[in-house]
């Protein structure tokens, strides 16, 4: 199921990883792609929750930047999240075209017969993976609570602006800000909501602030309660390279 050439993390090879009879996670993701780092705490609490029961993740990294290509950087990102599950380094996107994937993350479920049981591409459907794990593993307890009201079953969620190549100044409509940031140094970030004051939740930046950078990644500059129209500055200071700005739904 995986190349046996590609490096890992948190695993020698994939032999040690997966366990025949037991019910296997895939999740494709990338540290420089804000909607993989949205998810990955959903992923990384199924692990704690249920590795125990016999459920094993292999989280699959392929970079969609340049700054996320390098196995160093992939290592440093592992550590730095924390992220206990074995992690499959797939720098030239060779199981992402075996997969035939069309973005990130996307995560796929298979049975301890190693058929397809469930998958989903992008974020969302918590609760719906989490009962399918539960299902395939004979076990029934309480789900994890939504992390974010856009993250509620049944959630009604606004378009948000595309996301734009490099570094945006310009309105915007979204549920929250995220630049993809390379380098060492500082950006200044001019971020102010237009429909409803400064309704932001935990992280992020609001007003006139400067944000740090110090390894590469995706940066959250802020994250709304809602779908909020805001207008946004970003000046990059000497060392830095943003890569996008990237903007991830909100309630509407």
């Amino acid at each position: 199921m995986f190349p046996t050439r590609l490096p890992w993390v948190n695993s020698s090879t994939a032999q040690s990883t997966l366990k025949r009879g037991q019910p296997l996670l895939v999740e494709f993701w990338d540290f420089c792609r804000p909607n993989s780092l949205r998810t990955l705490p959903y992923v990384k609490a199924w692990h704690d929750r249920y590795a125990a029961d016999g459920l094993r993740i292999v989280g699959v990294h392929c970079p969609g930047f340049e700054p996320s290509r390098s196995e160093d950087a992939v290592r440093d990102a592992v550590a730095r999240l924390e992220i206990a599950h074995p992690v499959l380094i797939d720098s030239d996107l060779e199981l992402w075209r075996d997969y035939e994937n069309q973005g990130w993350p996307a995560r796929y479920l298979f049975d301890g017969r190693a058929r397809l049981f469930d998958y989903h591409y992008g974020e969302g459907a918590y609760l719906e993976t989490e009962l399918a794990i539960q299902e395939l593993l004979g076990v029934e307890r309480p789900p994890l609570d939504a992390l974010r009201p856009e993250d509620m079953p049944g959630a009604v969620l606004a378009p948000q602006t595309a996301d734009q190549p490099g570094a945006y100044s310009g309105p915007y409509d979204a549920g929250g800000v995220w630049a993809v940031l390379d380098g060492s140094g500082t950006v200044r970030v001019d971020l102010r909501s237009v429909n409803g004051g400064d309704n932001r939740r935990g992280g992020g930046h609001s007003g006139d602030t400067e944000l740090v950078v110090a390894h590469p990644g995706a940066y959250p500059l802020i994250e709304h309660d809602r779908h909020t129209s805001g207008v946004l500055a970003l000046e990059i200071g000497p060392g830095v390279t943003c890569h996008a700005t990237c903007f991830t739904p909100g309630v509407a």
